[in-house]
């Protein structure tokens, strides 16, 4: 009897296991997004939280579309480097970490002449818990690869 209920309870514990695993998507599995559809999505939850209002939200969806044109273009190009084997030099690394950098600082200022001091400051603090939460997955990902 006792033998029969701890196999109960392992079946039990086995099965929920499995549907946990089912229930959740895989990296690959999530819905990918065309540029448009996330800075639509983007868009919308700036509007939310920082309540901008029409001219606002013309401005800055511009700008999100300027920025994932940049960022394809990155993107092509450092697939094509992937695909012919090269790997970038420490200088081509570094001129790159300046573009990034330079581009943030940009895309920086010109959220602050379309945001008000408050927007501004809030949008500032949502940057903040973005990148934060970030780290937290990078290290979860390194975790789960170790």
């Amino acid at each position: 009897m006792k033998k029969l209920f701890i196999a109960a309870l392992l079946f039990v514990g086995v099965a929920s296991f499995a549907q946990d695993m089912d229930q959740k998507p895989a990296g690959d599995q999530r819905e990918r997004m065309t540029p448009e559809q996330r800075n639509e999505k983007q868009l919308k939850k700036l509007t939310s939280e920082l309540n901008l209002d029409a001219n606002q939200q013309t401005q800055v969806k511009q700008l999100l579309a300027d920025r994932s044109a940049k960022a394809e273009k990155m993107r092509e190009a450092r697939q094509a480097n992937k695909d012919s084997g090269t790997k970038p030099t420490a200088a081509e690394r570094e001129a790159f970490k300046k573009d990034m950098l330079a581009e943030r600082d940009a895309n920086d200022a010109k959220m602050k002449s379309i945001l008000n001091a408050d927007q501004y400051t809030k949008w500032k603090k949502i940057q903040e818990e973005n990148k934060d939460k970030a780290r937290e997955k990078m290290k979860e990902y390194r975790n789960d690869s170790n």
